[in-house]
């Protein structure tokens, strides 16, 4: 079994606390959180209407999508609110001194 690969994505820094961009990780989009001082990532694009979660409005661990207002839960990206069906896919994140990495 392979071992997992992690790609650099962001500083720590660029992100505010609770706060959420969008940043291009090997040809993907891929919005990366920092809640509370934990990072997590996610595919970017919502899985109901193409939209960037990133634009989108960050509240506590939940990311709602401003194209339809779907929701969904961040760390496990569990849909928590229709017109959404789909969960987004979401990726490990290891943070190392000050730079954000995504497993690939």
């Amino acid at each position: 079994m392979s071992q997992p690969r992690y790609v650099f994505a962001c500083k720590a820094a660029d992100l505010d606390p609770d706060s959420v961009k969008a940043f291009e990780i090997e040809g993907r989009q891929v919005a990366v959180y920092n809640i509370a001082g934990a990072f997590y990532a996610t595919d970017d694009v919502c899985t109901h209407g193409l939209s960037s979660l990133a634009t989108g409005e960050l509240q506590g661990e939940e990311i709602e999508c401003a194209a339809h207002f779907g929701v969904f839960h961040v760390p496990t990206g569990k849909v928590l609110a229709p017109p959404c069906s789909i969960p987004l896919k979401t990726w490990r994140v290891e943070v190392r001194g000050d730079d954000v990495f995504v497993e690939t």
